[in-house]
């Protein structure tokens, strides 16, 4: 499992989004951690899957509400990752207002959750494979705050946890 210290994996996660920016089509766009983190403090929190009770009721809705509040903390970005693809984040972005607040990151092949060693196999549920919920804090790619869930819990990985770290870094 990634730990404090450790710089994320070099692997290449998924990002659809609804209007085209400078630089970013529609997509699905790739987005290579590294480049992306790079010169970055990223706020990063992963969860099992797209329009999940507690990830749609809890989980997104506490970062998108303090997006004001990280970037007041020196956070530039907030990143949701979870093991779907980049169309379902996309609509997942759409239903949670996240545009301009936080970037909706699909890990399809589950790539970049086996990388930092935090699957939680569903498979027995019909889910597959997915993430474990957890948030980290991650400048210039190094992992500084690491936060992992307990089976089942919604603890650790909330937004007002990571930004009280935040404050402190």
């Amino acid at each position: 499992m990634i730990q404090v210290g450790d710089t994320l994996p070099a692997a290449t996660l998924m990002e659809y989004i609804d209007v085209e920016t400078q630089g970013c089509s529609i997509g699905p766009n790739p987005v290579h951690v590294a480049q992306a983190s790079a010169g970055k403090t990223i706020a990063l929190f992963a969860l099992p899957g797209a329009f999940t009770p507690t990830c749609s009721a809890k989980h997104v809705p506490g970062y998108v509400e303090l997006k004001d509040a990280f970037t007041a903390a020196g956070v530039d970005e907030i990143w949701c990752v979870s093991v779907n693809d980049a169309f379902v984040m996309g609509a997942w972005g759409r239903d949670q207002k996240t545009q301009g607040k936080v970037r909706m990151l699909a890990d399809g092949s589950a790539d970049f959750t086996r990388a930092v060693g935090l699957v939680l196999d569903l498979t027995s549920r019909g889910m597959g494979v997915r993430s474990n919920r957890y948030s980290m804090l991650v400048r210039d790619g190094v992992v500084l705050t690491l936060n992992v869930e307990g089976p089942g819990k919604f603890e650790v990985s909330d937004a007002e946890t990571l930004l009280a770290q935040a404050k402190t870094i």
